[in-house]
């Protein structure tokens, strides 16, 4: 069946630096929604507003991906053979089929079958992987270095995959993997305050940043997964104009040291 709309958005910047939001999407194709629960068409766990937070960005060149559609058709920020990112913590699948407080998301006898799944991959999953290696190897190939910040967000008490409250601001690298220590320096020396912030906690970067992250290659990747204590009224996921316009200069001051970072990484790769 063919989709109206698009499958994702990208501005295309002319700086080195990409951000990406793979939970950013809130759309549901039809045929999907028929088969779902009234709780997955709320789509509660969607990393919500992030394209609000950071409409600053393409003012600043840099480049910025979001899809169209919500997590629970598939989870773009998951490798799609299965793999656990985080063994022995319980995890949602590439097509999950509970929400994050565990409510299912699909009729009785109406989860997705193998085949289904290997359609939602090929129509949604490739779709924006490939968007995003042909940017990654554009703005290579334009500044010989680039670095990728993956933006998600969530609730800042789910049970489901943390004990009591959430930091503010949880920077992940794959442990030192996805970028060099100097760039995670560069993050730690912002001031954060008032919010809390930690590196390599409950989150150390999804399958986006491991995969793309490749220091070697002169790619370095970064996630950050926001509290969205910080900028929504948590009960009703609606937007806190104050609380954003709070949180907001910080995520500008990460972005402009995250450009800084590339740019000076990509003069060092031009000598």
């Amino acid at each position: 069946m063919s989709e109206q709309a698009p499958i994702f958005n990208l501005y295309q910047g002319n700086q080195p630096l990409l951000i990406s939001m793979p939970h950013n999407g809130q759309a549901i194709p039809s045929e999907i929604k028929a088969t779902m629960t009234e709780t997955a068409l709320a789509v509660p766990d969607t990393d919500w507003y992030l394209d609000k937070l950071y409409d600053f960005a393409q003012a600043m060149g840099v480049s910025v991906i979001n899809p169209t559609y919500n997590r629970y058709v598939i989870d773009l920020n998951r490798n799609t053979n299965g793999e656990n990112l985080y063994p022995g913590a319980n995890s949602t699948e590439l097509c999950p089929t509970t929400a994050f407080d565990l409510s299912p998301l699909y009729q009785e006898g109406k989860k997705p079958t193998e085949a289904e799944i290997a359609r939602r991959i090929d129509t949604y999953w490739q779709p924006y992987h490939q968007a995003l290696a042909q940017e990654i190897a554009r703005l290579k190939a334009q500044h010989g270095y680039v670095v990728l910040l993956e933006a998600h967000s969530i609730l800042s008490h789910v049970p489901r995959f943390f004990d009591g409250q959430l930091p503010d601001f949880n920077f992940g690298n794959n442990l030192g993997e996805s970028c060099q220590q100097t760039l995670i320096e560069a993050i730690e020396a912002i001031d954060f305050s008032p919010y809390s912030q930690i590196t390599n906690g409950r989150f150390k970067g999804g399958f986006i940043t491991r995969h793309f992250g490749q220091p070697s290659q002169c790619v370095e990747a970064v996630q950050l997964e926001l509290s969205q204590a910080t900028y929504l009224d948590e009960q009703t996921l609606s937007y806190n104009q104050t609380k954003a316009e709070q949180v907001k200069p910080k995520l500008k001051a990460l972005v402009s040291s995250l450009l800084r970072y590339a740019q000076q990484q990509s003069q060092e790769a031009a000598k």
